[in-house]
């Protein structure tokens, strides 16, 4: 039996096979409901708009658009639904413009069913979902795309602001990242604001994206015990 609540789907593929497949495995599992699918960038815009869903499985290409630029409007239109891309492309270029677009996850269509389902388990649980084999050549490179012109070995970020991104990376609210840090939820707020201007972003997916591919294989409580 499932625990807690039923993760609510929706799906936008341009082939009608996939969908179709996906709604079976997905309507299978327990905790995970398909309300809708669609096939095209308008469907996507207009199915989230309608049903306000927690989930969306998209691809990165459709028919009338760009699955990215269907995120953007998603986001915009329903901040509470997570997006998570299903897709065959993995170049690097298509990959960073989707997490920079706001996606809280990246996972090519060739996925096992069940690290599929359990990919859609994390993103609905506020984490960020990076398929491993794209970890190395993409993350890795926005480690290098985020330091400062003409001082590639010195990190863009402070220390201080660098404790914050695993502790948002998990999850955490302002309130809890300044009782882990004792610091205050102002100070936090502030070094939140530095951290998006620095990097160009605008979404707590994206610092927690920054995080996996920048400084992966810190722990949480040696980085907030840092200092």
């Amino acid at each position: 039996m499932s625990k807690g609540p039923v993760i609510r789907l929706i799906i936008v593929d341009d082939h009608e096979v996939v969908r179709i497949g996906l709604c079976a495995v997905l309507n299978l599992t327990p905790g995970m409901k398909v309300l809708a699918q669609g096939g095209r960038m308008r469907d996507a815009t207009k199915l989230c708009g309608r049903f306000q869903p927690d989930l969306v499985l998209l691809d990165i290409r459709l028919p009338d658009g760009s699955g990215v630029d269907a995120a953007r409007e998603i986001l915009a239109k329903c901040p509470k639904t997570r997006v998570l891309f299903l897709t065959s492309f993995a170049d690097e270029h298509t990959v960073l413009e989707a997490i920079l677009a706001g996606a809280h996850g990246y996972i090519l269509k060739d996925i096992a069913s069940q690290a599929l389902i359990r990919a859609i388990r994390s993103v609905a649980a506020g984490q960020v979902h990076i398929d491993p084999r794209l970890t190395g050549q993409t993350l890795g490179w926005l480690k290098n795309m985020y330091r400062e012109p003409g001082h590639s070995k010195r990190p863009l970020l402070s220390p201080q602001e660098q404790r914050l991104l695993p502790l948002v990376a998990e999850g955490l609210t302002n309130k809890e990242i300044a009782h882990d840090l004792h610091l205050s939820e102002k100070t936090v707020k502030n070094y939140l604001a530095n951290i998006y201007t620095k990097l160009n972003i605008g979404r707590r997916s994206q610092i927690a994206a920054f995080y996996a591919g920048s400084f992966k294989g810190s722990s949480r409580r040696s980085s907030a015990n840092s200092n």
